[in-house]
């Protein structure tokens, strides 16, 4: 029972939910008896980052024609090496676009957004998100294989060091298709979907003036900045933080929202954080139903306030 891993990289780069997406392999592997082999495309980095979570072997494809993503494309890089009959991915915005693709490829049942090692292998089946991180399911895959997408910050980055070997593969597959538009990229120092302490804003900050308090306190924290869409509708933070239903879906184990109501669609984005902590001067704030601590006040003197009581905490 062959156990492939796509580890993603971002301009060669490998990122935290590489290093997951391994650590989730390994944990599938060790249960089925097997090892892991992890494939990335036009890596830079080495592969002895992808050993240290457990891949005994990766394939490095290298392709010029994939140096612009296109889901499609890379799919059939995959798919042309992958030979086993698990493969896992991260659950990133470009990785879960080629998943669904290679299943079709395949003829693989797809399993999204997973949070746990599969409770049995035979058949596949594996607890996971469900509307839209409001509820959990059991997912079973009845197919002669399975692809499964990792949910980012669920299962977590575990160090498991193991022997690897690395082979270079040479494709030249179409990819007419891609045309890059724009790219835009996050203003942040921190990958917003990787970062584990996340301090997000809304409409009650008042006007981007406003936000260095919310950046110095991320800062303090070493956290991710975010914000809400209406704030990013307007301009006053760029649409790469904006959290909720139709932005960035996040799962940081420490969530801070300053100034925002709650609403239903922004709770969908956020509502796989481990703790949310609401700041808000309206007490009947929607938001205060969901959070695991509350605090009703003025986030102008909370804020600066909070953030020095840290500094001064951490010397």
């Amino acid at each position: 029972m062959a156990v492939f891993v796509y580890a993603e990289n971002i301009n060669g780069v490998y990122k935290k939910a590489a290093f997951e997406a391994v650590s989730y392999a390994k944990a599938v592997a060790d249960k089925a008896g097997d090892t892991v082999t992890a494939i990335s495309v036009n890596p830079t980095d080495s592969s002895d980052l992808l050993y240290r979570y457990g891949a005994s072997n990766v394939i490095n494809i290298k392709d010029e024609g994939l140096k612009n993503f296109s889901a499609k494309a890379y799919a059939q890089a995959v798919n042309e090496v992958a030979d086993g009959n698990i493969i896992v991915f991260p659950h990133t915005t470009d990785a879960s676009s080629i998943a669904p693709m290679l299943a079709v490829m395949k003829n693989y049942s797809l399993i999204t957004n997973a949070l746990e090692a599969p409770e049995s292998l035979s058949p596949f089946q594996v607890k996971r998100k469900a509307f839209s991180g409001k509820g959990f399911m059991h997912a079973k895959a009845e197919g002669t294989g399975v692809i499964v997408t990792v949910s980012q910050n669920a299962f977590g980055v575990k160090e498991n060091a193991a022997s690897g070997s690395e082979e270079v593969k040479n494709l030249s597959v179409a990819n007419e298709d891609t045309k890059v538009i724009s790219h835009e990229q996050s203003s942040g120092k921190l990958d917003l979907k990787e970062a584990e302490i996340v301090v997000s804003a809304g409409r009650g900050m008042k006007g981007p003036e406003n936000w260095g308090m919310i950046e110095d306190l991320a800062n303090v924290l070493g956290a991710a900045t975010a914000c809400s869409k209406p704030v990013s509708d307007i301009g006053w933070r760029p649409h790469t933080e904006h959290v909720g239903q139709t932005g960035k879906a996040i799962a940081p184990n420490l969530y801070i929202a300053v100034g925002i109501s709650g609403a239903i669609q922004h709770l969908a984005g956020v509502n796989s954080s481990k703790t949310i902590v609401v700041i808000n001067n309206d007490a009947e704030a929607p938001f205060f139903k969901s959070a695991d601590y509350g605090v009703v006040g003025d986030a102008f003197q909370i804020i600066p306030a909070l953030t020095e009581k840290i500094k001064a905490i951490r010397g």
